[in-house]
Formats: structure tokens, sequence, C-alpha cells
């Protein structure tokens, strides 16, 4: 009887993962190239760390945060309006990547150079930027964070997520290669680790074409600035939506490095690595929603709830394994770093459980075009991280600081979770993850105003 039941109850999954094909093989895609760079950046940290100070480490991962930040700013919600807009402008999805493309590269060196100027002017004591070559270093992985978070989301908008886990599969592996051999020649310095990062973009992004046989070359064509001109209040809508989501999170290793010290945050920042690898993979899941639910929008409620479900179901093992072992892992990366941190990073991981339903209910509001309105409550949201963690900074050092970002993070899970619970079970509420009617070509700017969105 029991054999039977089981029978029946994989011939049922196997049948609901087919209705979801598209979903589950373009997740899946993803999924292994998030696990895999994520383990190729474990052992580049570890290394790092057993090769690095502490307070080299700490800047450094404050550096690359601002990088990531400018790479947001930078990025101005083109590559989200890639997914969700290549599969509407079929033939015309070329020249939309390279204008996407050109806009946000320049944007991100000119932030990039703003930053590194402004801090040769009033040089703060963090001392980030030590001299032109970190400068030139910084500015130019700016740019290629850019032009790979577009590459990545145009490979996602054409359902062709196999290029995407490529390129983070070569970027973990070579920017781990170049540190190594960074080591071995005595190049043990805060430019070295910059350098790397840098480096390891630019080769990941020649290399995934070379993989593919010019399948990175095949994105792009001939920039079609018009195109996105008609599309440049969604990009704005993207825009905000994205940094109101992503920036808190970018800024933290910034943030420990100002609220406490640059030793403490080598040993965050290990913890705070594997919590960000790990919500990529519920990211991920949500943002191939988009695309499938746009080419498929009648069974949207079967694949919301089979990615939130699937992707809770992940973030509470990570959850439960940080809480267990999160002195296990920084010793791991350094001896010292236990003795940092103490037992303050052991919550870290349940932040996740709240990110994941963020990331659904952000999916939602991007199907339904209400990126601007579901902004203003990210940027809510944002604003309470961002006061949580200085207060638990202030009153409670590193522990304080873990705590103040988990509870912010579960308040607007909670609240993501009823947006999600009312969307999926509602059948009014079905229509906003439905595609829109859309108008003839030549009057869409006037009927809707804006178009779609790493």
């Amino acid at each position: 009887m029991s054999v039977d039941r089981a029978g029946t109850a994989i011939v049922r999954i196997r049948r609901e993962l087919r209705k979801s094909s598209a979903l589950v093989m373009n997740s899946g895609a993803l999924a292994i190239g998030t696990t895999a760079a994520a383990g190729l950046g474990f052992v580049y940290w570890w290394l790092a760390a057993r090769l690095f100070p502490p307070e080299v480490i700490g800047n450094t991962a404050a550096l690359l945060s601002v990088m990531g930040l400018i790479g947001t700013l930078g990025e101005a919600g083109l590559g989200t309006m890639l997914v969700g807009e290549i599969v509407r402008n079929p033939g015309k999805e070329r020249g939309l990547v390279a204008a996407a493309a050109c806009v946000g590269v320049l944007l991100a060196v000119v932030l990039a150079l703003l930053f590194v100027l402004g801090h040769a002017y009033f040089y703060t004591p963090t001392a980030l930027i030590g001299g032109w070559f970190e400068g030139i270093a910084f500015v130019l992985g700016c740019g290629l964070t850019v032009l790979a978070i577009v590459a990545d989301q145009a490979f996602l908008g054409n359902l062709r997520s196999a290029g995407r886990m490529v390129r983070l599969v070569l970027f973990g592996t070579l920017k781990l290669m170049l540190i190594a051999a960074a080591a071995a020649g005595g190049y043990t310095s805060h430019a070295a680790l910059l350098l790397s990062w840098a480096a390891g973009l630019l080769a990941s992004l020649v290399g995934v074409d070379l993989l593919t046989r010019g399948g990175a070359r095949k994105l792009v064509g001939p920039p079609d600035f018009q195109l996105l001109q008609t599309l440049r209040k969604k990009v704005f809508d993207h825009y905000a939506l994205d940094v109101a989501l992503q920036a808190p999170g970018i800024i933290m290793p910034y943030l420990v490095l100002v609220l406490l010290s640059p030793a403490i945050n080598a040993a965050f920042v290990c913890l705070w690595m594997l919590v960000s690898m790990a919500s990529l993979i519920p990211a991920a899941m949500a943002t191939v929603l988009f695309p499938v639910v746009r080419a498929s929008p009648k069974q949207s409620r079967h694949d919301i709830l089979l990615s939130v479900m699937a992707s809770l179901l992940f973030s509470l093992v990570c959850a439960v394994f940080i809480f267990t072992y999160s002195q296990t892992v920084l010793a791991v990366f350094n001896p010292a770093y236990p003795e940092i941190a103490g037992s303050s990073l052991r919550f870290l991981g349940f932040s996740l459980l709240g990110s994941t339903l963020k990331f659904h209910a952000c999916t939602l509001a991007r199907l339904g075009d209400r990126m601007r309105k579901a902004s203003r409550w990210f940027a809510l949201g944002g604003l309470l991280e961002l006061c949580l963690v200085i207060a638990g900074a202030k009153i409670g050092g590193l522990q304080g600081l873990v705590l103040g970002w988990t509870l912010a993070v579960s308040i607007e899970g909670a609240c993501a979770a009823l947006i999600l619970a009312f969307a999926t079970n509602l059948d009014s509420a079905a229509g906003p993850v439905h595609e829109e009617p859309r108008a003839p070509p030549l009057q869409t700017d006037l009927v809707d105003g804006r178009q779609d969105d790493s």
C-alpha cells in the first residue's frame, strides 16, 4: 500500500514538474551555477582569509560591497527590464540588450569615478582606495559588474539560463585561479584581491562567449536606443524597485566596517558571503518566474506556489545549518575568526526566510507593472533595515547588528507573505500576474507609458 502511494506521489510530482518545465529547467540551471559559484566563492575567501590579515579582508570586502552598490545603481533597472521585455519584443532583443549595456556601463563608470575622486578628496580613515592603480581597478570592476549583470539577465530573458550558469562558474573559477597565482607570486595586498575580482569578471565574459560558441555575442546587435527610450518609464520603475530591494544588503559589509571595525568585518563577511550566496537560489527562482509567467500566464499560480515553497524549504535548511555550524565555518576560514565574532552570527541565516518572501513579492509587482508603487514599500523596508542595523550595532555590537538585520527582514517577509497569499489564493488577484492586453505597437507608449525590464 505504501509502495503504491509512493509511486502515485512520484508520478504526480513528475506531472507537476512537466507542467512547469520552463521554470524547472531554467531554475535548475541557475541553481547549479549558483551552487558551483558559491562553492568556488567559499574557497576564494577561505584562501584569502588564510593568506591575508583580517584588516585587509575587511577593507577589501567593504570596497567590493561599494562596487556592488555602484553596479546596482549603474545597472539602473536595465537588466531586470530585459528579463521581462525580451519576450515582448521578438526580433528587437539584440538591439535592446546592446543599448542597455551601453547605458548601464557608462553610468556605472561615471559613478565609480565620482566615488574615487570623492574618496581621494575627503580621504576617509578607512582608506579603501590607496592609490591610482586601485582606483583604476575599482572603476573597471564597476563597469564590468554592470556588463555581467546585463549579460546574465539577457541570458535569462531569452530563457537560456545555461549561459548565465556557465558565466557564474567561470567567474568563480577564474578569480580563484588569479588569487592563487597572486599569492604564489607574493602579491598579498588589498590591490591583488581587488584586481583578481575585476579580472575574473572580464575573463568570465570572454570565456562564456567562447564556450557557448559566440552565445554572448549573439545576444547583442546594433544598439536600439529608440526602443530603449520607449521603455524608459518601466526602466525607471524597475530601477527604483531594484535599488530599494537590494541596496541595504549590498552595502552591509561597508556598514559593518564603519560601525564596528575591519577585523570584525572580516569575520562577518565570511558568513555574510554564505548567506548572500544562499539567497541567490530563491532570488533566481523568483527572477525566472518573470519571463516564465510572461510566456505562460495561464499556470502562473502553480508556478508561483512551486517557486515559493521550494525556496522557503531551501532557505530553512540553510538557516539551520548556519545556526548550528556558524563558528565551525568561521574557524575553517581563519582560526582567529571565531574569537573575533563569537556566536554573534548564528542567527544570520534566518534572514533568508524573509528575503525569499521579499523576492517573490517583488516578482509579483513586476508582473503586474506595479514597480513604482512597490518600490515605495521596499524603500521603507530598506530604511527599517538600516535603522535596526545601526541601532543594533550601537546597542549590542555585532550581535545587535545581526539581530537588527534579521528582525527587519523578517518583518518585511511577513508583510510579503500576506501579499503572496492574497495573490495566489483569490481568483480576483490572479490578474496582476497575467500579461496585460497589449496595444498596437505604435500606441504602446500612449496606453501604457512604460515597458518592463538583474
